[in-house]
């Protein structure tokens, strides 16, 4: 195995591992877990926790989260080397990555890029207006186009101003 690769392999057990630690003490916090990432930049690690709630996160909630989760980790030792961690809101463009974020936010202006073209095109900003379970309903200026769940390379909220 090249360097490389174990350096993905070691960002995706990270990542994953994170997730069910982070996942029922957000629950508990009744909020919700919107994504982990493992990144390295410049010569630091960062781990980043993004969580939402209805109404909108605080610097307490992530504050609180923060703390708990710190202890977590370093009792479990998942981070195989020193880091920064950060808990933050995902923003206003924040990202939908699960079932229930489609459900959540139909109704809202969205951006999706898929893997493959569909129509001739591979990005797609309107309307949220429908989710079935595998496939999302977007209402664009040309009409209305249905996108695949498993088609879908990124999507986010992406309000008007």
């Amino acid at each position: 195995m090249k360097g490389g690769e174990l350096i993905i392999m070691q960002k995706k057990n990270v990542v994953e591992i994170v997730e069910e630690l982070v996942q029922p003490v957000a629950e508990a916090k009744k909020l919700d877990l919107v994504d982990v990432e493992y990144v390295k930049e410049g010569n630091r690690w960062y781990l980043r926790i993004f969580i939402d709630k209805y109404g909108g996160v605080d610097l307490n909630d992530c504050q609180e989260l923060s703390t708990v989760l710190s202890e977590i980790l370093d009792k479990e030792d998942v981070v195989p080397h020193s880091y920064m961690l950060e808990v933050s809101s995902p923003g206003i463009e924040r990202p939908l990555k699960k079932p229930e974020d489609y459900e959540r936010f139909i109704g809202e202006r969205v951006s999706v890029r898929t893997y493959s073209a569909l129509n001739g095109q591979k990005k797609f900003t309107g309307q949220l207006i429908g989710f079935n379970g595998s496939e999302i309903e977007i209402k664009i200026e040309q009409g209305r186009v249905v996108i695949p769940l498993e088609k879908v390379s990124k999507a986010n909220l992406s309000p008007e101003f």
